[in-house]
């Protein structure tokens, strides 16, 4: 996926360094997402969250904080109320350059601030928050030790996941004045909730907090063995999916393709590296926009099908929708289609039928199961007509392929 990097002005007057991730055309809608305390833009489940939604058509703008990872400014300086003004300056930036967002993210205490700044952006529809804690005083817990240290002299150098970081008593008072929930209550957009009952940074008793105070439509989703961070790619990539499928309902549906008009060639299919992992590819056909991938035992991170699964899925659908289609022309009473697939390679020698007489075969199996009040004939006839599906007959005839490079 392309990401266009820029800087914007925050509320503090710094520039403040931006990724905006694009999908490989016009994006559906746009996002917004609020990254972890001190984490920065580039935080791994930034990062995979935000490619996995743009495969899915949605374009996400991150971006780091102030006085974090490429924005100008003190950290020390930033308060949670800053962070809010960057977010709602954020989305200004967009809805100037590009279009408002209509989706809300935010993970943990960017979560907090997702909420407390979705008033200010009238644009959004729908906010996402991920392992967000219900008071963003909770923050506080990661460095309860100095708090009082800090209230004494004013400033203090504390240390976050193995990074110094300077926290100011302005920085306690501010964060102590924001009653979340009152945000919550008035939000007025879709709320999705999303949280690990096993978080031992923020506890699941936040999200219940969170949902509860929310009023309808809210949605809770469990990340079941997930940590604070996302930091196995499989829980960001399930993240990113759900969030996907839940902002349908809010989102500008995609529009239909045009129908094909008889004779019109095939729409051409774009496979396109996304290098998030080592096999990730983006597949476009169309309007359509997927990931394709290697499970796991093959080196891969099962993030979407792979090419035989892709393969089968041609050819079963291809069988399906010919069987619905003899069905409808005979008036048959078929009431459902069900094609079951395998792939494998067999010995040639184990094949009678086969011209190939040496070395290894491939082999798909094909099982079909017919709902509806048939007769034996008239699933006999069915099932014939399933191997006249045209790409069962390309696959058994000969086929040419031709690559070069491309201009």
């Amino acid at each position: 996926m392309p990401i266009e990097r820029f800087q914007f002005t925050g509320e503090g007057g710094h520039q403040l360094a931006a990724a905006l991730d694009l999908p490989e055309r016009e994006p559906r809608a746009y996002a917004l997402f609020a990254h972890c305390f001190t984490c920065g833009k580039d935080v791994l489940a930034a990062t995979r969250i935000s490619a996995a939604l743009a495969a899915n058509g949605i374009a996400v703008l991150r971006f780091d904080f102030t006085g974090l990872g490429s924005s100008e400014g003190d950290f020390a300086n930033s308060t949670f109320s800053s962070n809010v003004a960057d977010l709602v300056r954020a989305a200004d930036h967009l809805r100037a350059t590009r279009k408002a967002p209509t989706i809300l993210i935010g993970h943990s205490l960017g979560g907090a601030a997702i909420l407390a700044a979705a008033v200010q952006i009238p644009d959004a529809k729908a906010v996402v928050t991920i392992a967000a804690p219900a008071d963003p005083a909770h923050v506080t817990g990661l460095f309860k030790d100095r708090i009082e240290d800090i209230r004494n002299t004013g400033e203090v150098e504390v240390s976050l996941a193995g990074r110094p970081f300077r926290i100011k008593r302005e920085f306690l008072d501010d964060i102590a004045e924001h009653g979340l929930m009152a945000h919550v209550a008035n939000l007025r957009k879709a709320l999705l909730v999303m949280h690990s009952p096993t978080d031992d940074t923020v506890g699941i008793d936040n999200a219940t907090r969170i949902f509860v105070a929310a009023r309808h439509p809210k949605s809770f989703v469990s990340l079941d063995d997930a940590d604070h961070l996302l930091s196995q790619r499989r829980d960001s990539a399930y993240v990113a999916d759900v969030i996907a499928a839940w902002v349908e309902r809010y989102i500008d549906p995609l529009a239909p393709a045009p129908a094909a008009a008889s004779g019109e060639a095939p729409r051409q299919v774009v496979v396109r590296e996304t290098r998030n992992s080592k096999f990730q590819q983006t597949v476009m056909i169309g309007p359509h926009q997927m990931l394709a991938d290697e499970p796991v035992a093959a080196g891969g991170e099962d993030s979407g099908p792979g090419p035989y699964d892709f393969l089968l899925a041609a050819l079963g659908a291809c069988k399906s929708m010919t069987m619905r289609l003899y069905a409808n022309r005979k008036s048959l009473p078929l009431e459902r289609a069900t094609v079951t697939l395998n792939h494998s390679k067999i010995h040639a020698q184990d094949c009678a039928e086969c011209e190939t007489k040496e070395g290894m075969l491939d082999q798909i199996d094909v099982a079909i199961g017919l709902e509806g009040a048939l007769d034996a004939e008239q699933r006999k006839r069915i099932l014939e007509i399933a191997d006249k599906c045209p790409v069962h007959r390309t696959l058994t005839s000969e086929i040419r392929i031709v690559t070069k490079a491309a201009d």
